[in-house]
């Protein structure tokens, strides 16, 4: 049996002396592994650099086999970016995250986010608002989505600007400002995207969406957070401190 579709090539591990198997997260067919023959060779390998967007055909006589792939580039996102350690980061982030989701299951929504964030690295502003998006979309995939629609105490739909951290549920100011200390900030651009982003809302975003993956996702099954993640997360509020002091 075989497929063709598009894909993310997220990473490779060495088999044999050249060949490689490849994890690439793809529209239709989720994340799936295969065979790479010849994958370490140097007409292949600039094409299999995490970030990459591919057109892949897989085969396999049966559909339990790890199977093998044809793979041809489409975008060079990875290779844009070499010079780039916070985009860097963010892709080895993205690489980590995905395997978060089951083998061949199909995120079309979420692989969407992760080439809409790939392709902004052009835009250093923007791009991390994005990636933390990215997470709280992981999140709603896996099955641990946070609730933003109204104050869990009020019921109120506007001025949301807590989420308390027992529920994934949105506070407004109103309600939870005796309680500040003990709730997680609420960034305004993940209600509205055209809200203007904060200096302080990067860094929010990324404490929310982090705490409920390491507690709902990733500490159950004694894993932590991704490397990469805190790499980009120092290297981002370096970027900022040397913004505010310039």
């Amino acid at each position: 049996m075989d497929w063709s579709d598009e894909g993310i090539f997220l990473s490779g591990r060495p088999l044999g002396e050249s060949s490689l198997i490849a994890e690439i997260l793809t529209l239709e067919h989720g994340r799936h592994l295969g065979l790479v023959r010849g994958g370490r060779s140097r007409r292949i390998r600039p094409t299999l650099q995490p970030g990459n967007m591919v057109r892949v055909t897989w085969r396999a006589r049966l559909s339990e086999h790890l199977g093998g792939f044809n793979v041809e580039l489409m975008e060079a996102n990875g290779a844009r970016v070499l010079d780039d350690p916070r985009a860097l980061a963010a892709i080895g982030t993205l690489g980590e995250l995905v395997k978060l989701l089951p083998e061949r299951d199909p995120h079309p929504e979420l692989y969407a986010t992760t080439l809409h964030v790939l392709r902004s690295f052009g835009e250093p502003d923007i791009w991390p608002a994005l990636l933390v998006y990215w997470e709280y979309q992981l999140l709603q995939e896996l099955g641990f989505g946070l609730d933003l629609s109204a104050c869990a105490v009020t019921g109120v739909l506007e001025d949301l600007i807590f989420v308390s951290p027992r529920s994934g549920r949105a506070v407004s100011r109103e309600a939870g400002a005796p309680y500040g200390d003990k709730l997680l900030a609420l960034p305004g651009f993940l209600l509205d995207e055209t809200a203007p982003l904060r200096e302080t809302d990067i860094a929010a975003g990324f404490a929310l969406t982090g705490f409920f993956l390491e507690r709902d996702v990733l500490e159950p099954h004694g894993m932590k957070l991704p490397s990469a993640r805190e790499r980009l997360l120092d290297l981002l509020s370096r970027g900022q401190a040397a913004a505010l002091s310039a």
